[in-house]
């Protein structure tokens, strides 16, 4: 029996929002560190862990 993780879709205004926020701050971020760590802030608000 192979064991299969359920992983949690983001609805489709979420993806909406967090491709365009990531859009927004490729285009205004130059440093690719400081992009790097923005992205991963925004994705902390949308994905909680259990």
């Amino acid at each position: 029996m192979s064991k299969q993780l359920k992983k949690k879709r983001l609805s489709r205004s979420q993806r909406k929002f967090i491709r365009k926020e990531k859009a927004r701050i490729r285009r205004e971020v130059l440093d690719i560190k400081e992009q790097e760590k923005l992205v991963e802030e925004l994705y902390k608000k949308f994905i909680k862990k259990q």
